[in-house]
């Protein structure tokens, strides 16, 4: 019978993880068990993902506030420095911002505007028109910010941002500016020591600020790339993917998992005989269009994964054929017209009109968007997701 179900997602429950666990083992018994609970085969080609805060909690990767204040200390000086393009987020950046202003005398909070990195929102669109603000050029102090468009809460968390932020750095014991501005050369009028702390415009802020007088210039990326008295650390990315463990620690992105993953795609292998892809994904690489959020606050969507996801997607558009090449025939003459098409397509399609509008990315954001939309961040309890028939064509 042919078959009539292409990709399918699934969510693998498995069991709460702790640092030390052998998570390999546990991923491929876990995907192995629900195979033969709900009665489906794996097949070469299929996906297996694995969400990053699991591997990061297996490594044991946690670092303390303490660690972190010791660190920004020992690059930036402990004295004035500058904190600039921060995301706004409770779980993202709270508590890394604790520990920053542990290590300084004062932290100049220089926050994008109207909205963060990721599109989280200080103020709408709207009321910086309203107010006449250009806000590529006008710098806002806390006063003007508040004049002009008093208190913004959050749309979805309901926290005030700026106050949030300024009465974190308070209690660490550290005094606080605000300001508001979107050229990174603003901050160099407060002080020479900054910590960018944006996530994908990291290179060409620092290099910036470097160019125009900047002492010292660091990034996420460059606190906590090295243990600090054992603390956990990333060597590539530092404090950039960290979320909030508990009130005083982070858990930070994994490290090096390339081992990881193939050891799973042995193990299928192993028990199966097919021969599966692994990958390990945090955030997915969507937009929120309610809330005009990226979602994507890890410096990557994939930081570890076998060799046959890399690359785009190769495909031809169904529709384009269906209405242009085809578009005299119907039924099964044209389902055989179009199956003929696709068997024989080139290896490289790029620039051939019939490919258009179809999702020229790398396939590891698109499959880690797919699976961080099916466990989800909450209680669901399927931090490992399998995807099957996602290689797969109109003619399998």
């Amino acid at each position: 019978m042919e078959r009539k179900v292409g990709t399918v997602s699934r969510g693998i429950r498995c069991p709460i993880i702790r640092e030390g666990d052998n998570l390999a083992k546990i991923v491929s018994d876990s995907v192995l068990e629900a195979a033969e609970s709900e009665g489906f085969s794996l097949r070469d080609r299929d996906v297996i993902s694995v969400t990053e805060s699991i591997v990061a909690r297996s490594q044991g990767n946690y670092a303390s506030v303490e660690a972190i204040a010791k660190d920004v200390k020992a690059k930036l000086g402990g004295e004035t420095i500058g904190v600039i393009f921060p995301i706004l987020s409770r779980n993202r950046f709270a508590i890394c911002l604790k520990g920053i202003a542990m290590g300084a005398k004062k932290i100049v909070l220089m926050l994008s505007y109207p909205s963060d990195e990721v599109g989280n929102c200080l103020v709408s669109l709207d009321k910086i028109d309203e107010a006449g603000i250009n806000p590529y050029s006008d710098v806002l102090t806390l006063e003007k910010y508040r004049e002009l468009f008093g208190e913004n809460k959050h749309e979805f968390t309901g926290v005030d941002y700026v106050d949030y932020y300024s009465q974190i750095i308070r209690d660490a014991g550290a005094d606080v500016e605000v300001i508001f501005a979107n050229q990174p050369t603003t901050i160099l009028k407060y002080t020479d020591c900054v910590l960018n702390c944006d996530i994908h415009t990291r290179a060409r802020t620092k290099r910036i600020l470097l160019k125009n007088g900047a002492k010292v210039v660091c990034g996420l990326d460059d606190i906590l790339n090295s243990s600090v008295d054992g603390s956990g650390c990333n060597e590539k990315y530092g404090l950039l993917g960290s979320n909030k463990s508990t009130e005083d620690t982070i858990k930070l992105f994994p490290r090096e998992c390339k081992d990881f993953v193939l050891e799973i795609q042995k193990l299928i292998l192993d028990a199966t005989g097919k021969h599966v892809e692994v990958m390990v994904y945090g955030d997915g690489a969507f937009k929120d269009p309610q809330g005009k959020i990226w979602e994507l606050a890890d410096p990557c969507v994939s930081p570890a994964f076998t060799d046959g996801l890399v690359g785009t997607p190769n495909e031809l558009k169904l529709k384009y054929l269906a209405d242009n090449d085809f578009k005299d025939l119907s039924g099964e003459e044209l389902k055989k017209a179009i199956s003929e098409s696709i068997k024989a397509k080139s290896d490289n399609l790029v620039g051939n009109m019939a490919s258009q509008g179809t999702t020229p990315r790398q396939l590891t954001d698109l499959i880690g968007s797919l699976c961080d939309l099916t466990s989800g961040s909450g209680d669901k309890g399927t931090p490992v997701v399998l995807v099957q028939g996602y290689f797969d064509n109109y003619t399998n």
